[in-house]
């Protein structure tokens, strides 16, 4: 059986508003999040609880939108961000928008406590 194979919009075909869209949804937000910190993921370990399909939708998403890229490894689907296409294409976003999540969430804990 051949390896499954995916599509990724190439560097200059990555666009803000696909981008922000995908950042926009807190689940998706929080998988490129463990991603940063991570690096190199198996898709499983981004939503070990979520269902197959919903964890599926979430990462084609991310990977259509050029945040994301996916590459199969046997069984796994093995997803690692973009950073540097993204660095390039919008300097200093990805790195704001992760920045403002844990400032959030910091405000948050600081609120509820």
């Amino acid at each position: 059986m051949p390896p499954r194979t995916y599509h990724h919009p190439d560097a200059e075909e990555i666009a803000i508003p696909r981008v922000l869209f995908a950042l926009s949804e807190p689940l998706r937000l929080n998988m490129v999040r463990k991603l940063a910190a991570q690096g190199e993921t198996d898709s499983i370990d981004l939503g070990p609880d979520l269902p197959r399909s919903t964890l599926t939708h979430h990462t084609s998403l991310l990977r259509e939108s050029g945040v994301v890229f996916v590459r199969a490894e046997g069984r796994k689907c093995m997803i690692k961000l973009r950073d540097e296409d993204l660095e390039a294409r919008f300097p200093g976003l990805l790195g704001t928008v992760l920045t403002g999540y844990e400032s959030a969430d910091v405000d948050g804990e600081e609120a509820g406590a």
